[in-house]
This record gives structure tokens, sequence and C-alpha cells, in this order.
């Protein structure tokens, strides 16, 4: 079974020895292939603070340039953070941004020609991305004590997984 594949149960895990360890799935013999990952997610957000990111307001700077940013480092990093995943070769990241009344949205598309698929990537892109939001507006979100009862990060998903072989 590929790691591509979809698993039915216990027995098919990639991830784990047969006597149950952790290990990194051997990929060496699988064709390179394009692949492309879309993942999204969203940041649930006080709408002044909304207001304030459309308008370019917020102290801290360009709020969505930055999470931009955050996003595609992210993105290129994600071998570094989960412990099984493979160094893979990033041949594009796009990121976009929905502003709406109460929330942004963001998708992250990855791509990448290479032997294992792209969608931890997406999804690290994704959550950096919408943290770097949060931490540009936190000042703004804060209640009085100090809370963020109108903040949260929500709907993080894999969209869509492609594999065409080269």
């Amino acid at each position: 079974m590929s790691e591509d594949d979809d698993a039915s149960g216990a027995d098919d895990l990639t991830h784990t020895t047969d006597e149950g360890d952790v290990q990194m799935v051997d990929v060496g013999d699988k064709p390179d292939s394009e692949r492309r990952a879309v993942a999204a997610g969203e940041i649930r957000l006080q709408p002044s603070t909304i207001a304030a990111i459309r308008d370019d307001e917020v102290g801290k700077g360009d709020v969505l340039a930055t999470a931009r940013v955050g996003a595609i480092q992210a993105v290129k990093h994600t071998w570094e953070t989960i412990p099984m995943c493979h160094q893979i070769p990033i041949t594009n990241v796009d990121t976009d941004f929905s502003l709406g009344d109460d929330r942004i949205e963001l998708r992250v598309a990855v791509e990448t020609t290479g032997k294992t698929g792209c969608e931890m990537e997406a999804l690290e892109g994704v959550t950096t991305g919408l943290n770097v939001v949060w931490d540009m507006v936190k000042a703004i979100e804060k209640d009085e004590d100090g809370q963020y009862p109108d903040t949260g990060i929500e709907n993080v998903r894999v969209l869509a997984k492609e594999k065409h072989r080269s």
C-alpha cells in the first residue's frame, strides 16, 4: 500500500512497523509524480478587526502580507516540524485570503514533483498563516480581561489532493 492510498485499518498504517514502532515511510522506489494539494481554514475575528485589516490600520503592519510570508515559510519547513514528513522539493505555493464580515479564510495550494504528497505542507501553511494573523491582531482582539472570546481558528481541512505521473 502506498502512502497516498486510503488506509482501511491498523494493519495498513505505513508509519509503524509490525512491532508498533514509529518509522518514516520508505518512498525511494516510488516514481516521481507531479503533485498538488489545497488546504483551507479560517480565523474568526471581531468585525472591527476585519475593518482594520482591510484599511491597513493594524499597528504591527500589513497583516495579510506578513501572514502570506509566514504561510510560505511554514510550507517550506514542514519536514522540520512534522516528524515523519519527508523533505520535498516545493515547486510552487499559492496563498489566497478571503475577508468576510467576521472571518478571514486562507487557502494554500502547494505543488511539488516528487515521491510523496504535499497535503501536510498545505495544512502547515494554512495553520501558520492563520496563527500569524492572530499574532498581528491580538492586541485589538483582546477583551478587557486579556482574553480572546471572539477569536478562533476553525475548519482547517484538505480541500483537494492530486497526483499526475511525470
